[in-house]
């Protein structure tokens, strides 16, 4: 079960890493130009603050394990995503946008696994 919490850590660090660097680096323009439209129901700030969590929990997710130092921000990093995936879909759900809903899904599903897993029986 480790193992497999290491994974799902993995996979969840590394789109919210490349997605918060996106969202820090470009626009609102370039964003909402692209495929992140609901980017225009938000203030440039709000955008780059929503891209700075995502690649804090990220990096939170792997490295306070990897260097064992304060290994409780992983389950903490975990449980910020979830909450951050709720207030996603909320957006995505008052832009009927469907196809997004069911990502920030999976996303918090996995994100809830790997706080659970952290929290619980497998904590570092």
């Amino acid at each position: 079960m480790n193992v497999t919490l290491w994974i799902v850590a993995g996979v969840l660090a590394l789109p919210f890493a490349g997605l918060g660097l996106m969202k820090v680096a470009q626009s609102k323009e370039t964003l909402a130009a692209g495929s992140m439209t609901w980017a225009e129901d938000f203030s440039p700030g709000v955008l780059k603050a929503i891209g700075a969590v995502e690649v804090l929990a990220a990096v939170g997710l792997i490295l306070p394990a990897v260097f064992d130092i304060a290994p409780v921000l992983v389950p903490l990093a975990a449980t910020g995503l979830a909450v951050t995936m709720v207030g996603a879909g909320v957006v995505h759900i008052r832009r009927n946008e469907p196809s997004n809903v069911v990502v920030n899904v999976v996303l918090l599903a996995l994100a809830l696994f790997v706080a659970w897993g952290r929290f619980g029986p497998h904590s570092f």
